[in-house]
């Protein structure tokens, strides 16, 4: 039980001392020039998110922007709700989606179809359901322009409102800060090394372009991680900031969304490897289920170290809540979020061994 605990200590030491590496967006930002700055948006059926977006966007602080949205053959009523909220102003274009080509992914193929329309400096990708303060946009450049980096992206504080989001979608955070070394994936060109989201990246325009942007990685489920990998591995440099004080994001409305969003991402995610697969299901069923098992254990036998393990492991997961401005009292849920994650892991690998197709919006993935 000593080496348990002595295990769960350093992986908390380890937490904190990987966060250091990982920079927040400044405070009050400071640019030496006002670069033209496109803002990119994929929306299939995002009516329910169309006004709370088209607000943050007009309440941008920024004055040098354009606002570019591409309504991706919407089933739903996002074309109306975009053209009620938008209500003339200028600095906005709407697209219409082309149809899918063969072999591409639906996300991916809107990206490449909105920076075709773009004129900006850089090229800021948003996801339809991200909500950001007013200074977000020019944070976001002034870290970039400190950081001498070509792309900046970075995972928001979430809005978890079904159950299963309140356990998986806050793992995010969690698995960045633990699993990710950041000094390497921030300071060298270590493909490994490297974590991305799509819901906030901002390129400079040049680098985007030199290694061919979305259409590189046109058949990829985490095109995200992908394209941050080619901008690597051309030379170029990637921070992954947290964001979290300034960008926010509602992922899911319902448990299925939640249950198929992460499905179609989680054996991709980790490269189909069932080796890799093997290994997480095993580390987080000794270090994250059992603690609370242990804890009881111990309570009903007087061995009361034995609760020491659930201790640090709700002690990690509270840190890594406070540094990205999620919940505080999620951290005790610690064991069925990892449970939860290992479910989603197997039921994703199940489908590719059977090569059954992942389901996102209307549309099938293999």
């Amino acid at each position: 039980m000593a080496l348990y605990i002595g295990i769960h200590l350093a992986f908390l030491g380890w937490i904190i001392i990987n966060r250091l590496f990982l920079p927040a967006l400044p405070k009050q930002p400071e640019l030496s020039a006002r670069p033209l700055v496109s803002v990119l948006v994929p929306m299939r059926n995002e009516e329910r998110n169309v006004e709370v977006l088209i607000k943050s966007l007009k309440n941008s602080s920024y004055d040098q922007m354009e606002f570019i949205l591409l309504n991706d053959q919407s089933t739903d009523g996002t074309q109306k709700e975009l053209e009620r909220t938008i209500e003339g102003d200028s600095r906005f274009t709407i697209l219409q989606g082309k149809e899918l080509p063969e072999g591409w992914v639906g996300k991916v193929h809107a990206c490449h179809q909105l920076q075709q329309a773009a004129s900006g400096d850089y090229l800021l990708f948003v996801d339809a359901d991200v909500r950001f303060r007013p200074k977000a946009i020019e944070q976001s450049l002034a870290l970039m322009e400190r950081k001498k980096a070509h792309l900046l992206t970075g995972f928001p504080a979430f809005d978890v409102a079904p159950f299963l989001s309140k356990l998986l979608v806050p793992m995010l955070h969690f698995v960045i800060l633990f699993h990710l070394p950041i000094a390497l994936a921030n300071y060298t060109k270590f493909k490994a090394a490297t974590a991305a989201n799509g819901m906030w990246m901002m390129f400079e325009r040049n680098s985007y372009q030199k290694i061919g942007g979305h259409a590189a990685v046109y058949n990829s489920l985490v095109e995200d991680v992908h394209i941050a990998r080619e901008i690597k591995a051309h030379g170029y440099k990637v921070v992954l900031a947290n964001i979290t004080m300034s960008v926010k994001c509602r992922m899911y409305d319902t448990n299925t969304e939640v249950w198929e969003g992460f499905l179609k991402n989680s054996y991709a995610g980790i490269g189909r490897s069932p080796f890799l697969a093997g290994v997480l299901i095993l580390f987080y069923s000794t270090f994250y289920i059992l603690p609370p098992f242990l804890a009881l254990y111990g309570v009903f036998n007087g061995l009361y170290s034995w609760m020491i393990p659930y201790a640090l492991t709700v002690a990690q997961r509270w840190y890594v809540d406070m540094v990205t401005n999620q919940r505080w009292y999620l951290s005790f849920l610690i064991p069925l979020q990892a449970a939860a994650m290992l479910g989603v892991l197997v039921e994703s690998m199940r489908k590719s061994f059977k090569k059954q197709p992942y389901s996102w919006k209307g549309r099938h993935y293999s």
